[in-house]
């Protein structure tokens, strides 16, 4: 089960910074609405900036805590469960404006995968 959690925070983390670090100006069919950035996405939810920095902050902020949970594992739960709760707020995002099922896949894979290395 341990190899089991640090594969579940590595593809979590990765994810997270690959989205916020690296494709933060480049399209993706997962964006909210018809967002092609993530600066757009946030408007399409109704949410100012300062709110997307926020947000993006805690997302990157957090990834780092999860991967530096692979040695420590006391802040694993903490990491592990504010990733959960933004993922929820992705979630509530995407069905607040309408998005499909699909543009909301990730962030309830996240949520899902977030919990499973509560729980475990």
């Amino acid at each position: 089960m341990l190899y089991l959690n640090i594969v579940i925070k590595i593809i979590i983390a990765l994810s997270v910074l690959n989205v916020w670090l690296l494709r933060y100006n480049k399209s993706s069919p997962y964006r909210g609405g018809d967002a092609e950035t993530i600066k757009e996405e946030f408007t399409a939810y109704g949410l100012p900036e300062w709110v997307m920095k926020i947000i993006g902050s805690l997302k990157v902020l957090l990834s780092l805590v999860l991967l530096i949970s692979i040695f420590y594992r006391s802040i694993e739960d903490f990491a592990a469960g504010g990733i959960a709760i933004l993922m929820l707020g992705a979630i509530g995002m995407h069905l607040k404006i309408g998005d499909s099922l699909k543009k909301s896949m990730p962030a309830f894979i996240f949520l899902v995968l977030s919990l499973v290395i509560i729980w475990i």
